[in-house]
């Protein structure tokens, strides 16, 4: 239990800063006329290029991620001369041509790039890709569907909020007094960000509400400066040394590593690896998970004899009425070590020690379809994909082609090991 105690807890300290490794702690330029943000400046714009990696910009400079040096924001897009006013990345799930171009704001004109190339025929005028929407912007941020109630672009002046729907080119304008006034806003991990000052105030996309303690120094999560951050200068954690306590890809195709406190995104790796502690998703599971499993649009997550489940949209809803027990929900009894899902299947397969026993989702009460030995024991978690299922013990896994492979083998497979391509830490 001290180990895996101790193991949680270099994975939070280690692969929460995984992004901020290998960079020097200073920006490479030392001209005093070349800002350095870790002097706490004010971001012209934020926003995320095609490929994920974040832009900074500032007085005509940029930083691409979230640490390393500072260039001519003209050497990365060659037809911009100086600041910018706003910028987003489009998600347009209607039109793939437009998807994941980045769009610039300076003035009353605007500029579409794709992989840093300018588009043909920009810059525009906004009002001629944005009617509505004003000129001389503060901020802007892709909005998707199901983070908002249509694919939209969040626009800021003041503090006013212009809403523009991409599909049918509409504007709504709602006044936020609430929020700072946003020098700059991203979405990043599905959380939105409205930056003022060197400061951050993280906020709902459609009402614009903030909760928890805010403002917070975006030098504390956004960039690699001295005597800031949470974790220090540590190495990230070797990939030898991971343990997890749970998988689940849900029915949205977002994909979460569990392992004590904190949890991992693992679908959105073109903007990183990132653990966060697991009450920031569900906020009623504060002492961790010991198995998970996705069915239909909910996610249920087990911890000792409580089951919850969860309505997997945006944002995780506890059902009303739950937890419940293992034993009243799932129709059995004892420490659940794994459970899984396969897509499209209606059963899920719980590990206990070295057992698999099948519960068909769809009958109530839920009962046993069947009960199997396993060639296996102490299993940590278990995920079912198109490759197939993994069993995940320490830092390795066993890969089956399907349930009823592993359900009549009595000879393990090789085990693999935990890469840094699959949860960003060091081979």
């Amino acid at each position: 239990m001290k180990n895996m105690k101790l193991s949680a807890k270099a994975l939070f300290l280690c692969l929460t800063f995984t992004l901020s490794q290998a960079a020097p702690l200073q920006d490479s330029a030392n001209d005093a006329a070349v800002p350095d943000r870790c002097s706490g400046i004010e971001f012209d714009a934020i926003t995320p290029d095609e490929k994920g990696n974040m832009l900074f910009f500032k007085d005509g400079h940029i930083w691409k991620g979230f640490h390393g040096p500072v260039q001519l924001s003209s050497e990365y897009f060659r037809e911009l001369n100086g600041h910018v006013d706003a910028a987003f990345r489009m998600h347009n799930a209607e039109n793939p041509d437009d998807h994941d171009h980045i769009y610039l704001f300076l003035d009353d004109k605007v500029f579409s790039y794709f992989n840093q190339i300018l588009e043909e025929g920009y810059p525009k005028e906004i009002q001629e890709d944005f009617p509505g929407v004003p000129a001389h912007l503060d901020a802007a941020v892709e909005c998707p569907k199901g983070e908002c109630i249509s694919d939209s672009v969040l626009f800021f002046k003041g503090q006013d909020v212009y809403v523009y729907d991409i599909t049918t080119k509409t504007v709504k304008t709602k006044p936020w007094s609430h929020l700072p006034s946003c020098t700059s806003a991203f979405r990043w991990l599905e959380h939105y960000y409205c930056f003022h000052g060197h400061n951050f105030t993280r906020f709902q996309p459609m009402t614009g509400e903030v909760s928890g303690s805010y403002p917070k120094d975006s030098r504390h999560y956004f960039m690699r400066c001295p005597n800031f951050g949470h974790g220090g200068n540590r190495e990230p954690l070797k990939c030898s040394n991971v343990k997890l306590d749970a998988v689940t890809t849900d029915d949205a195709g977002r994909t979460y590593f569990f392992s004590g406190p904190i949890y991992m995104r693992m679908d959105t790796h073109r903007d990183g690896f990132h653990a966060f502690p697991i009450t920031r998703g569900w906020k009623e599971l504060t002492s961790g998970v010991d198995a998970v499993f996705s069915y239909t649009d909910k996610v249920y997550l087990i911890k000792g004899d409580q089951v919850y489940i969860y309505k997997a949209d945006a944002h995780f809803t506890l059902i009303e009425g739950y937890p419940k027990t293992v034993k009243e929900e799932l129709g059995i009894e004892g420490h659940v070590d794994a459970a899984f899902v396969c897509p499209n299947e209606r059963i899920a397969h719980i590990i206990q020690g070295r057992r698999m026993r099948d519960i068909v989702l769809t009958t109530t009460p839920r009962v046993i379809a069947q009960d199997m030995p396993l060639p296996l024991s102490d299993i940590d978690a278990g995920l079912c994909g198109a490759d197939g299922i993994k069993l995940f013990k320490g830092s390795q896994y066993y890969l089956y082609e399907s349930p009823q492979i592993l359900a009549v083998g009595r000879i393990a497979p090789q085990p693999a090991n935990i890469t840094s391509a699959m949860m960003g830490c060091k081979d």
